[in-house]
């Protein structure tokens, strides 16, 4: 892979696009990462590969390295955990399948939302749910949005306190594969598993660090370790996690909007020293 001389590298390998629950269009995302002096990217949308035409053709155009990326919703222990696929081969017929039974999952989800806050008497939110979501399987901020355009809440912070957020009536988690599963999926695509933000699951050390010897068991191979908003206390302790586990190091913004400077595209932390980037392991290594 030919890396970029002008200017130095800079490696975003978590972002959504409006494939899934991001705001831009494929092409909007990767023209503003160019803009912020993004150099690699991975279009990591949940549970689809549907936005990777377009931005690809969007990349090329302005000369970022596009890695095939997607994030996958799976249960651990009975608890929505997300796992990032990078570097795998798009048509493999497996992933393929499992991508076609994730957008299934998908849809059942949606629905049981739409049933959970009926008592809310939106009319039509299913509907103008998916009309948010360009006609695609709406996830919780698109109902957000619903919410806010008939009145129910005043913004999207209150809509997911409220009524969408962990532990509220629109926290859907009952129809994910387990992780292994999931790992399995990335694997037999030739890509890498990537355990995502894990300080967002809200999980004591010691569950922590059982998960991640489930997930290194299973066959994953890296921890999201450096993300846009991480405190330096999480960002420390995940760096000892990876040396202390032999396990490889990935970053990513988590962007899905303009306008939130702590998930910006670009705007990652610096990789702590002596870990080794998932990126050289690709099948065309990133030096950086």
């Amino acid at each position: 892979m030919t890396i970029p001389q002008a200017r130095p590298t800079c490696i975003d390998l978590h972002c959504h696009s409006r494939a899934s629950d991001g705001a831009l269009s494929p092409r909007e995302l990767v023209f503003r990462a160019h803009e912020r002096g993004v150099t690699h990217l991975a279009l990591t949308d949940h549970d689809t590969i549907a936005g990777l035409p377009e931005a690809l053709e969007a990349a090329s155009e302005v000369g970022i390295e596009l890695v095939s990326g997607i994030e996958l919703s799976c249960v651990w222990r009975s608890q929505t955990i997300h796992v990032v696929g990078l570097d795998f081969d798009a048509c493999a017929p497996a992933l393929v399948s499992a991508i076609a039974e994730q957008h299934d999952n998908r849809w059942r989800r949606a629905r049981t939302i739409a049933e959970r806050l009926d008592r809310l008497k939106v009319k039509d939110l299913l509907e103008r749910a998916t009309q948010q979501a360009d006609g695609d399987v709406p996830g919780r901020p698109h109902f957000a949005r619903v919410l806010i355009e008939a009145g129910v809440v005043k913004d999207l912070n209150q809509a997911f306190k409220r009524y969408l957020g962990a532990g509220k009536p629109g926290d859907v988690r009952a129809f994910w594969p387990e992780l292994a599963t999931v790992i399995g999926w990335i694997l037999d695509a030739g890509g890498q598993a990537v355990l995502a933000h894990p300080r967002k699951y809200k999980l004591t050390a010691t569950r922590l660090r059982a998960l991640v010897a489930d997930f290194q068991r299973a066959g994953g191979q890296a921890l999201e370790v450096t993300t846009s908003g991480q405190s330096s206390g999480d960002l420390g302790f995940l760096a000892e996690l990876c040396r202390r586990e032999g396990i490889l190091a990935s970053q990513g913004s988590d962007f899905h909007f303009p306008g939130a400077p702590w998930c910006e595209l670009g705007a990652i932390p610096a990789m702590p020293e002596g870990l080794e980037p998932i990126w050289r392991r690709f099948r065309q290594p990133v030096a950086a």
